[in-house]
């Protein structure tokens, strides 16, 4: 069994003497396959996190680990090192879909959403509101859609999220439950410039969609490098950065 295909790394780690174990994903869902001399000086740069490669993986049996070989596409990885925000961001996004995803299922909107992440993860005031819509895609693709929907009168705009459906409700609705609810950010309703704090507030209803309904129903923690951004945005955003 053999495909050659788009595939953006996920995830690394040594085997033996100069292997790696990867975590891939592609159009097809997220698949591992070994890298051989993946961890060699000449090939290392090739298989971090966020890289966009050409790939091919091959295994005798279909259910074999298989080898995989790829010729780098996009250096997200390497444009992503000369912002500390930047880096954060991508590491988030890869580690949530490594942990995340099943492996060897089809979730072709969670890789287009991660391609346009990472297409742009070096253009100022792109990758942080990327990763809001992304997150949300990918939630819809486990199977955890959040619906921002529903019918507005006058002035009664949808202006919270219900953390146990999921849902956006009313001003009206919402009365006096709304310290209760998450608020939403104009900007997942609309074309609008989110700023930092529209962004934190979208990232608040995602992380706890995800740790309790993706990694809390597997007893698993949010991913390290998830809650690592969460913390360094609030810190900017407290201190005004």
């Amino acid at each position: 069994m053999e495909w050659q295909d788009p595939a953006i790394v996920l995830a690394t780690s040594a085997y033996g003497e100069g292997d790696c174990l990867v975590t891939v994903l592609t159009p097809h869902g997220a698949w591992r396959g070994l890298a051989k001399g993946g961890a060699s000086r000449r090939h290392a740069a090739t298989w971090q996190p966020g890289n966009l490669l050409s790939a091919r993986w091959v295994a005798r049996l279909a259910d074999q680990l298989g080898a995989i070989t790829g010729e780098l596409v996009h250096p997200g990885a390497a444009l992503a090192m000369a912002d500390a925000q930047t880096l954060a961001i991508l590491n988030a996004a890869c580690a949530l879909a490594a942990g995340a995803l099943p492996e060897r299922e089809p979730h072709a909107d969670a890789f287009a959403g991660l391609a346009r992440l990472l297409a742009g993860i070096d253009i100022s005031g792109h990758p942080l509101p990327e990763l809001v819509r992304w997150e949300i895609t990918l939630l819809r693709e486990l199977g955890f859609g959040l619906d921002f929907s529903g019918t507005t009168t006058g002035n009664d705009r949808l202006a919270y999220v219900s953390p146990r459906t999921g849902r956006a409700v009313t001003l009206s609705q919402a009365a006096e439950w709304a310290p209760k609810l998450f608020p939403l950010p104009g900007f997942l309703l609309d074309d609008s410039e989110p700023d930092l704090a529209d962004c934190l507030a979208g990232l608040k209803i995602t992380q706890h969609f995800f740790s309790r309904d993706v990694f809390g129903a597997r007893h698993l923690p949010l991913p390290t490098a998830r809650a690592r951004l969460y913390d360094l945005l609030s810190d900017r955003l407290q201190s005004g950065g």
